[in-house]
């Protein structure tokens, strides 16, 4: 009995859940819709916060630098604004028809037999639009959005005000304000989706196209795969040049078998759940 019990662990598959980004990992940089989203917020910034037209490129590019979005960088600086308004004006005019059905990608991703959740900063709303877009709706167990990082109360009060930024870089010493935002690259970001998605990262692969979320989450415990790079840097334990080379990449995906049956069945839900309320 002890030998079969050892024998079942050692076939047991490594992994249990997989942690996808959607912007940029989930379909190609070469969509446009990043740089469309870029003039969004340039133009947001211009027209409903008064910022001077020249200076924003370069503000832009350190907030998204130093708060991980810019949106995170305009509330830690002193801009006040709502966050439905910014996300209607930022993702509510993206080309969504730049994105077109991946039925190779919706083949790959349900032939995994793993939980499946999305992890994105963006709005649960441009979440929606884009899987619908890419025909991915039903192909994920649960969506951690900006909400899922940054719930309110009934009184509009952001619930972790008292919650700062933790960089992942150890020996940071920056002095720069804090943001009431929550999102990647910050470990706090990262244990805010861990607890609702009740993730374990040491059996989590999490995919994503930014190297500073990849670093960050592997030293947060998750196994790690830069998407739309060859290159490994470091903190990447595997690098697609496309979400679609997962199978040649990642054949241990597809592995999972038994003792008794050669495979490995694992209930799956086929809609998505989102851990905060419409």
């Amino acid at each position: 009995m002890e030998y079969k019990e050892e024998y079942q662990q050692a076939l047991a598959p490594q992994y249990e859940c997989l942690l996808f980004d959607v912007d940029d990992t989930l379909y190609p940089l070469s969509s446009g819709l990043s740089k469309a989203c870029t003039k969004n917020i340039e133009e947001y910034m211009v027209q409903k916060l008064g910022i001077e037209e020249e200076k924003v490129p370069e503000m832009n590019r350190m907030l998204y630098k130093n708060y991980g979005t810019t949106m995170a960088g305009l509330k830690a600086i002193g801009y006040d604004f709502d966050n439905d308004d910014y996300h209607r004006f930022v993702h509510g005019r993206l080309p969504y028809d730049a994105l077109k059905p991946d039925h190779v990608l919706r083949s790959l991703l349900l032939s995994m037999p793993f939980r499946k959740v999305i992890f994105s900063n963006a709005d649960k709303g441009h979440v929606a639009k884009a899987l619908s877009r890419l025909g991915l709706e039903d192909c994920f167990d649960l969506v951690i959005s900006f909400e899922t990082l940054n719930p309110t109360t009934n009184e509009n009060d952001n619930a972790y005000d008292n919650v700062v930024h933790i960089p992942c870089q150890p020996n940071s010493t920056s002095e720069l304000p804090m943001s009431p935002v929550i999102c990647k690259p910050f470990e706090n970001a990262f244990i805010q989706a861990f607890k609702a998605g009740s993730i374990n990262p040491q059996r989590t692969l999490f995919f994503d196209d930014s190297i500073r979320n990849i670093q960050c989450g592997k030293r947060m415990g998750l196994h790690t795969v830069h998407v739309g790079t060859s290159h490994r840097g470091n903190g990447v334990d595997y690098a697609l040049e496309s979400i679609h080379n997962i199978r040649e990449a990642l054949p241990v995906l597809w592995e999972a078998i038994n003792e008794e049956s050669g495979s490995i069945e694992y209930p799956r839900k086929m809609a998505i759940e989102t851990s905060v309320k419409a």
